[in-house]
């Protein structure tokens, strides 16, 4: 039976954060569950052509913008499942047999893993809290929380927009009552929050996703997310 899984990971200057995430992901290549790894890089200047090389991932190049990343990476992923995982984020060991069940089970829905931040400060545990509460809640898991979809589901929906921030909003809109929690953790770096404080991210997260509801449109947000 082909292994099951085409992991995608956005990438752009990931090279110093690519390493932990690929140790976790490297057990499921144990388990015989991947088919592939695909780097979907936006323009990088650092070495990922030989990081790619060294892990035996393929290096996809595309427009800078993760929506233009993703959507470009999937087109030629060759598994029937997708699992998107940013750069930074690190899962749990069991994520193998967490995944496995989740196609053997359902596979008409999508999955995204239970946030949380690799620092066990208060505002790192009440950002993933709310966080994973709105995944449950309102069924919108952010991309740092990871998304595994069938091919099948994930071509019906339309897949990523070419979008330059908000692509992970837009899918989990088209998604809205298709997805579960995975029993799984997925570890990400909380070292943006700690630079400019848990509150005022989080304050500027949620102003930015207003926005984007109100159709402002996603490149002006991309601008302005990255200053």
């Amino acid at each position: 039976m082909p292994a099951p899984v085409s992991v995608i990971i956005p990438t752009l200057n990931a090279a110093s954060t690519l390493g932990p995430c690929l140790g976790a992901v490297a057990t499921g290549l144990q388990h015989g569950i991947i088919a592939e790894v695909i780097f979907a890089d936006g323009g990088s200047d650092d070495h990922i052509a030989d990081i790619a090389g060294l892990s035996g991932a393929r290096l996809i190049q595309a427009p800078r913008g993760r929506g233009s990343q993703l959507a470009n990476a999937a087109k030629s992923a060759k598994a029937d499942w997708l699992l998107f995982l940013h750069s930074d984020t690190v899962l749990a060991q069991n994520w193998p047999q967490t995944t496995l069940n989740h196609i053997n089970n359902h596979p008409d829905k999508a999955g995204y893993f239970k946030l949380k931040f690799n620092t066990d400060s208060i505002g790192a545990k009440i950002v993933a809290g709310w966080a994973n509460w709105r995944a449950r809640v309102f069924s919108l898991p952010y991309g740092d929380q990871g998304l595994l979809i069938s091919r099948t589901l994930y071509d019906q929906i339309g897949g990523y927009a070419d979008i330059p921030l908000m692509e992970d909003v837009h899918i989990a809109k088209a998604l809205k009552g298709k997805f579960t929690a995975l029993d799984c953790i997925a570890t990400t770096s909380a070292e943006r929050y700690q630079k400019q404080g848990w509150w005022r991210r989080s304050f500027r997260n949620f102003s930015i996703l207003m926005q984007y509801k109100m159709g402002v449109d996603p490149v002006i947000l991309a601008e302005k997310y990255r200053r």
